[in-house]
Parts: structure tokens; sequence; C-alpha cells
């Protein structure tokens, strides 16, 4: 029987496996634009089928139990991943990834009352500095839009903080760091079924390759590195500083694959973002180092 996530040992850094995780994120709003013929319940079904199964193949090794706290966790899991495509299709990717990443704020207020985690003056500071950087990411793209779709993604935010403080729970310490991900995306696929059923006919070649990817490893194989770099060691609200980087490289992939440039306030805030969690992670991994040493 192999270890469960939270007791193997990996060369790789967690901070480094948070990262990739969020490259692999960074991807999300680009292909859920680009499955033009699916709705948000068809994009849902076909990602979270995927992602579920993906995650089952290369984990389940390490126990498929679950107990009323992580079935707790997978139904939070589950309703962030159904607000973020319900708000990248309901309204513009730049409102859906911005709403989504006020995250750290609900981890540094609620962080020291769910897990105990000590609040620092330097990680309100960091916190503050991204949201101003996005603020001027998105001047003159982020508009009001579609309510709903704005309100979805201010949900999905809440749930997101939420669900990276409970991976470092007490709770969740006694069972397998992914069995969250593969019951979370199974209990979507199932809720949305009808609506998958309904799209196979439907739904094109770019559909089906853009669904793939998002399932396999925007979803299955990000979650697996993200689970392991924050039960590894990474605090969950470092986590969710890092995640800064997904909103800040979307621009990014469209200017590669679709060719839109990026405006001057999108790329000064940008600069502002990464500088700001370059700092604050040398900042706390030197403050552990010393006190370790």
């Amino acid at each position: 029987m192999a270890k469960p996530l939270s007791e193997e040992k990996h060369s790789v850094s967690p901070v480094v496996l948070v990262v990739i995780a969020v490259l692999l994120w960074s991807t999300g709003g680009m292909f859920i634009k680009l499955a033009t013929n699916l709705d948000a319940y068809q994009v849902t079904f076909f990602r979270s089928l995927l992602a579920g199964l993906t995650v089952l193949i290369i984990t389940w090794r390490d126990g498929l139990r679950i107990n009323l706290f992580g079935a707790m966790c997978s139904v939070i899991y589950a309703t962030l991943l159904f607000l973020f495509v319900w708000a990248t299709k309901h309204t513009t990717a730049a409102n859906a990834i911005f709403l989504q990443y006020t995250a750290p704020i609900y981890i540094l207020i609620l962080a020291p009352f769910v897990i105990g985690e000590k609040f620092h003056l330097r990680d309100l500071a960091t916190v503050i500095f991204c949201l101003a950087g996005m603020s001027l990411f998105f001047v003159g793209d982020l508009t009001i839009g579609d309510y709903q779709g704005n309100i979805a993604a201010l949900g999905s935010g809440i749930f997101l903080g939420l669900y990276i403080m409970l991976l470092r729970h007490p709770k969740a310490m006694g069972m397998s760091g992914t069995i969250t991900v593969i019951y979370g995306n199974f209990l979507l696929a199932l809720l949305t079924l009808p609506s998958g059923i309904s799209a196979i006919s439907t739904a094109g070649i770019m559909d089906y390759a853009a669904v793939g990817f998002l399932g396999i490893f925007q979803i299955g194989i990000s979650y697996i590195l993200f689970i392991k770099g924050v039960r590894g060691g990474t605090r969950p609200l470092d986590a969710s500083i890092i995640g800064f980087i997904e909103p800040l490289l979307n621009p990014v992939w469209v200017f590669i694959f679709v060719g839109e440039r990026p405006q001057k306030w999108a790329i000064l805030g940008g600069a502002i973002i990464i500088a700001t969690v370059v700092v604050h992670t040398f900042v706390q991994y030197r403050t552990f180092a010393e006190r370790t040493s």
C-alpha cells in the first residue's frame, strides 16, 4: 500500500509544486471560452468526469475512504469549480478571475480561527499589494457585466479560500489528500449528467479537445500537484498568494495564441504582482530558515 500524499517525501519543493499547479490553472479561462458549443453545465460535466477519472487512476493506491469532514470538503471543492465555470461563461474572464482571487482575503481573516495559523502584518501588506496590482491589470476591462456571473465569481473566491484552508486542517490529515478532488468531481459530473449527454451529438472537435485538456491537466494533474504542495508544507495563504500568477498569465496565453496585446496598465499591474509575490516568498522562507537553523 502506497503512503498517503501527506506522508510522502518529495525531492521537489512544495512551493514549486504549487507554482506548476497554478500555471496549469491559468489555462482554464482560455479553454472554457474555446468550448464555444458547450454551456457551463456541459463544460462542467466533461471536465469533472475526466478530472475525477484522472486523479482516481493516478492516486487510487492512496485509498478511497472518506469521512464526514472529507465529504464536506468535496462539496466545497465541487461548488468552487462550478461557480468558476458559470462565471467564466456569464461574464468576462477578467471579472471571473479577479473576483475569484479575493480568496487570500478570506484566508487572511479566517485562517487564525479555522486552522490556528498565526497572523502577520506582512501577510496583510502582501494581499493589499497584489489586489492593487490586479486592479491596475484590469483597468478599462473590468465591468459590471452580467451580475449573476460576477456573483458566481465572488462565490468561487470564498469557496476557494475555504478549500485551501481545510487542506491543512487536522481532520484532513487522516485521509488521502486527493480524495476530495475525486469525489467532488464525480459529484459534479453526476449532477450535470443530463446536460453532458445532451451535448454528445452537438459538441465539435475543438469542444472535446478543450474539455479534455481542462479535465486531465487543468484540473486533474494540477490539483494533485497543488495538494501535494500545500500538505507538504506550503502555507495556505502563501499558496493563495502564489495563485495570483494565474490571472497574470491568462492574457499572456491570449497574446500568444490569439494575438491580443495586453494594455500598459496590465503590464504595470503584472510587475507589481510578480515583485510582491517574490518578496513575500523570499521573506517568508528566509524567516522559516532562520527559525529552524
